[in-house]
């Protein structure tokens, strides 16, 4: 079964995991010294990152490393990006409408 992205993304240990590998690939054993729960809670959490590609593994002699899937989180980061865009010129329009109140007298 294939998981949806952003149900992975929107519990707050699997965005926490995300930014432990970001920055370094790691074992789950050394990811959960991290966390206050046991290995195999995070086990299923990386699972379910695997299964939504966002995380890879690499087998590296006995150890599994987990290592973040780069393209993927570039395929989340296009598709925010149409929002992005959307709030941003919504903002600016804000500051405009501000900015004229500020110089009206009252």
């Amino acid at each position: 079964m294939r998981r949806d992205v952003f149900q992975a993304i929107a519990d707050p240990t699997r965005r926490a995991i995300i930014g432990l590998i970001a920055i370094q690939a790691m074992t789950p054993n050394a990811l959960a010294e991290h966390f206050d729960t046991t290995r195999q809670a995070v086990s299923k959490h990386l699972q379910i990152l695997v299964e939504c590609q966002l995380v890879k593994q690499e087998q590296q002699g006995r150890e599994i490393f987990y290592q973040l899937e780069v393209d993927k989180m570039k395929e989340i980061d296009k598709w925010l990006d149409q929002f992005r865009k959307i709030w941003e010129s919504r903002f600016n329009e804000l500051d405009k409408v501000l900015s004229n109140i500020k110089k009206s007298p009252i």
